[in-house]
């Protein structure tokens, strides 16, 4: 478990805090262990349907990047750019 807490809003309900608790732990999982390239989009999209402004997607992405190291705007463009197959940054 990391010892970071992930960026949030209090106003979301329980399931919204989910999915966008999906999305940090899959840029997680693509900076660390690697994660299929559609997966990782799939709870992106979904995340969308959270935070639906570029804005408020930049705060969050900022926020989990200071607490975590990884950054949102780098895994994501990593997996449009591959689109299939497993994302893994960072070195092997």
């Amino acid at each position: 478990m990391k010892d970071y807490q992930y960026p949030l809003d209090l106003d979301w309900t329980t399931d919204e805090m989910v999915i966008v608790t999906n999305l940090w732990s899959a840029v997680e999982q693509a900076n660390e262990t690697g994660i299929d390239t559609q997966t990782f989009l799939n709870t992106y999209k979904e995340f969308k349907t959270v935070v639906k402004s570029i804005g408020e997607e930049k705060r969050l992405g900022n926020e989990f990047q200071k607490a975590s190291g990884y950054s949102l705007y780098r895994t994501l463009q990593q997996a449009k750019k591959q689109n299939v197959g497993r994302l893994k940054l960072g070195a092997d």
